[in-house]
């Protein structure tokens, strides 16, 4: 004989436990399952925070910064310009070459003059102009200007006299460059070489075009300017310096007599 299989608490005489319909996690038939958890939300990030705003002080520092950068630049760049210039020699037909003037000594010019006066020369006897132009005014109490004192040593040195031009108005660059200009409009021509030290060349060239004259450079190699390292760099610094002071006034630095005012 078979016997009925007793559900737990028979045997003591408790009524069997029958779920109730709709329990979670308990199905008719089957074996009592767990209820599935949800999975986790991941915390939200924190919130971030404006960085707090630059005050008067912060704003002051940046163009303070950026002046100085720009500063940096102008000054750099056109140190660059300097000597890049004065390593190029822009020897072609002109109408004239163009010494310009330095000390001069009772007539007799001093080694920076003669270096320049010597190069004009080399430029003429190679046939790029068929005239030299001798600038550069006079101080007071001197029986010779700059320009007359070349014009004497070229023509001592061989060259015709009709072939050299003085032009002794002018007591630095810009001034003798303008009269220079004045006296080619007058004669008729215009193209110039302009000679004159190699870190002098930018300036000069850029005050020649703002006078009206056609120009390019054909710098002296020679003499005390270009012996060394140090005096170049010390000229470099200097035209630099002249050149920036030009741009922003339109009028020529004073030198102490070396020509490059």
């Amino acid at each position: 004989m078979t016997v009925p299989a007793r559900s737990p608490g028979s045997a003591r005489g408790e009524a069997p436990t029958v779920p109730l319909p709709g329990t979670p996690g308990v199905r008719r038939g089957r074996a009592a399952v767990p209820p599935r958890r949800a999975p986790r939300r991941a915390p939200a990030p924190p919130a971030r925070r404006r960085p707090a705003g630059v005050g008067i002080g912060g704003w002051l520092t940046r163009l303070l910064v950026g002046g100085l950068l720009v500063v940096a630049l102008v000054v750099g760049g056109t140190a660059f310009r300097v000597w890049q210039v004065a390593r190029v020699d822009d020897r072609r037909p002109v109408d004239a070459v163009v010494v310009l003037g330095a000390a001069q000594y009772d007539g007799e010019p001093s080694s920076i003059f003669a270096a320049r006066l010597r190069h004009a020369q080399a430029l003429w006897e190679d046939g790029l102009a068929p005239r030299i132009v001798t600038t550069g005014g006079g101080r007071t109490g001197d029986t010779f200007t700059e320009a007359e004192a070349g014009r004497r040593y070229l023509v001592e040195r061989g060259v015709p006299a009709d072939a050299v031009v003085a032009v002794g108005e002018g007591a630095d660059t810009l001034g003798s460059l303008e009269a220079v200009a004045a006296r080619a409009d007058a004669d008729g021509w215009d193209s110039t070489l302009i000679v004159s030290d190699p870190w002098h060349s930018l300036r000069a060239r850029t005050m020649a075009r703002d006078s009206g004259l056609e120009a390019w450079t054909s710098p002296t190699r020679s003499g005390p300017v270009v012996q060394t390292r140090e005096t170049q760099a010390r000229y470099i610094v200097r035209e630099t310096g002249a050149l920036l002071y030009y741009r922003l006034t339109h009028a020529s630095a004073e030198t102490d007599g070396t020509g490059l005012g």
